[in-house]
């Protein structure tokens, strides 16, 4: 519905008219015609003021047109449908690749051949013309270079804790992520934390405490390689947000793949020094001696390296589409999601002071995503 402004006046009413003396037809239509003259004329001298008068009105729909509410409607299903489609691959890779390392215990090994899954994915999507290729100066490559180390470390980490512990108990101790952003935040940065912040933090911190002294599958290496993926990880991010320049920065997607061929390249020379060559034939009928065929084995380790890169291209991908804090809590509720699902799946044992602190752990993370909404404003300085 349109609302139409008339800059048209009102006329006169004929019950005001006044009473005149009677005159000639002569006179009438002189009269006539020269009042209608003179009558145009005054309008159109007029039109210019009335067109300024109502140039600041605005002619507004009173209904939202059906292609805007349509349009909202799909990018919610849309951005929806790429959160499940994120959590999904989260557990999937979990599952698969923990049973990979149950039966294959070369973390640095199964770390590299995911990283190489995941370059072949990106060659593919580049010869494809699926996204288009980066355009890289030479100024960005310490900065990327820092960028794939830390990646690097933090995916080989992680696997050595998934081959150590429990999932469940890995991604708890993951939670602690935002402990270590700050920190390093603070130490690289010089950012220093508002109340709120560090008050979130503090569920955290007891929440993974009471977690690790419960965990049934405790044991050091697995402790320690989670808290130092925690920190790589964070100092992947910090270093991101320090060093890349933003008139220069690849797009979140092509960043993301620079660094994930980049730690394939370092990675793998890396895992022959440390594991050796364990892709043989003879290596493969160990790990399958335990309860997997060859096939199994394989169809596995390659789905694990698919869900890998795809859940993080995914989520780099809802990264463009939502604001970071948005992206954090759906990351806090993707490992709510994965540790409930690993616990499922391989029956874990957990023992209720070991639900509470993971649980209080978790909450700490939601605080923390609320308590970085919250801003906080500066202090007036005194002459």
């Amino acid at each position: 519905m349109l609302l139409v402004l008339t800059p048209y006046p009102r006329l006169p009413s004929p019950l005001f008219a006044a009473k005149s003396s009677p005159e000639s037809a002569l006179t009438r239509r002189n009269r006539a015609s020269y009042s209608y003259s003179s009558s145009s004329n005054h309008w159109l001298s007029l039109r210019p003021r009335l067109n300024r008068r109502f140039d600041g009105f605005k002619v507004k729909s009173a209904t939202v047109p059906e292609n805007v509410e349509s349009g909202g409607l799909v990018k919610g299903l849309k951005l929806g449908g790429m959160f499940g489609v994120w959590y999904l691959l989260n557990i999937y890779y979990n599952i698969f690749n923990k049973q990979v390392l149950k039966v294959y215990p070369y973390p640095a090994t199964v770390t590299a051949f995911q990283l190489g899954c995941g370059t072949f994915m990106i060659a593919t999507m580049w010869l494809l013309k699926l996204h288009p290729p980066p355009k890289i100066a030479p100024s960005q490559f310490p900065a990327i270079v820092q960028l794939a180390a830390a990646h690097t470390l933090g995916n080989l980490l992680t696997n050595v804790s998934l081959g150590r512990v429990n999932v469940s108990f890995t991604h708890t101790i993951k939670a602690m992520e935002p402990f270590f952003t700050v920190l390093l935040s603070v130490l690289l940065l010089g950012e220093w934390p508002s109340l709120w912040i560090v008050c979130s933090l503090l569920p955290i911190v007891a929440g993974v405490s009471l977690a690790s002294f419960t965990e049934a599958s405790f044991n050091w290496i697995g402790f320690c390689s989670a808290m130092a993926s925690n920190v790589t990880n964070q100092s992947r991010n910090v270093l991101s947000k320090k060093y890349m320049v933003e008139k220069e920065a690849l797009d979140n997607i092509n960043l993301f793949s620079v660094i994930t061929i980049i730690s394939f390249i370092m990675l793998v020379p890396v895992a022959i020094l440390i594991d050796g060559f364990k892709l043989t034939p003879s290596q493969l009928r160990i790990a399958t001696s335990q309860g997997l065929t060859v096939k199994e084995f394989c169809f596995m380790s390659l789905l694990a390296g698919v869900c890998l890169h795809s859940y993080q291209q995914v989520s780099y991908m809802i990264l463009e589409m939502v604001s970071p804090v948005t992206h954090s809590v759906g990351n806090c509720v993707k490992r709510v999601v994965v540790i409930t699902s690993s616990i499922l799946f391989f029956q874990t044992p957990v023992s209720p002071l070991n639900m509470i602190g993971t649980a209080t752990a978790l909450a700490g993370v939601y605080l923390y995503t609320r308590a970085k909404r919250i801003k906080v404003k500066p202090t007036p300085k005194t002459s």
